[in-house]
């Protein structure tokens, strides 16, 4: 990972904001769901709520690399999902057409967010319309009322962003990433030839120096340079030499 790599992703993950997020009620078509974590991406979104399938697979043509750096955490259920917002001190809003429904613009988006999205057919279900905080809807002007999810998704957080730029909530997160966090992401992306040999041989992540170096000692590099096999093999050795330690 060059020096300037290390830097821009740095950056972009200063300005994560981790209080602002969307939650995915069964928006079944994968284009939809990796046009919307594109979106996420671009205003700073770090995790993806979605209840869905768990097979479901997201179009890296159409999410464009940004399902490398947007977490998809799943949920079993809506109220689940909504609770964990809630446990997060968070406003739970959902988009629906309805009588008690306020225009988007009017929502205080500064303030920790959850946003739920129905699927494409039906909408959003009654447990996420009864347990959210607010009904949100987009004025339309035209015949149809409403619009395909992923475009809804990208005019709610622009307007988010907006609002959370002029607040200063990007130089200066509420809730920013933790540093192991960043380390790790520093490591999966920056350098990921190293980071699958990592999963394959089971090795700890090593620390990622300030101008986007790996910091690791003799051990793991001459770890990283022996094949599974090896290292199984290698592993296997100081466990029975351990045992024969204790033993005797």
């Amino acid at each position: 990972m060059s020096p300037e790599r290390y830097h821009k992703i740095r950056s972009v993950l200063s300005r994560r904001q981790t209080d602002l997020t969307v939650c995915l009620e069964d928006v079944h078509k994968p284009h939809n769901v990796a046009a919307i974590m594109r979106t996420c991406d671009a205003v700073g979104i770090h995790q993806l709520h979605v209840l869905w399938d768990t097979k479901a697979q997201i179009r890296r043509g159409t999410a464009k690399g940004s399902h490398l750096w947007v977490k998809a955490k799943s949920h079993d259920s809506t109220p689940n999902a909504i609770n964990a917002f809630k446990h997060q001190d968070m406003q739970v809003l959902v988009t629906h057409l309805s009588d008690d429904a306020v225009d988007y613009r009017d929502i205080d988006y500064t303030q920790p967010t959850a946003i739920i999205l129905g699927n494409e057919k039906q909408g959003a279900s009654n447990d996420a319309i009864q347990a959210s905080d607010k009904r949100i809807t987009i004025p339309m002007l035209g015949m149809v009322q409403s619009l395909n999810v992923s475009v809804a998704a990208a005019a709610i957080l622009y307007e988010a962003q907006r609002q959370r730029l002029l607040a200063g909530l990007y130089e200066n997160p509420r809730r920013g990433l933790d540093e192991a966090t960043i380390q790790a992401l520093l490591f999966e992306r920056g350098h990921h030839a190293l980071w699958r040999h990592c999963l394959k041989k089971g090795l700890p992540y090593p620390q990622i120096g300030n101008e986007g170096e790996v910091v690791a000692d003799a051990s793991w590099w001459q770890q990283m340079q022996l094949t599974p096999a090896a290292l199984s093999t290698l592993r296997d050795a100081d466990e029975d030499s351990e045992a024969f330690t204790i033993d005797n």
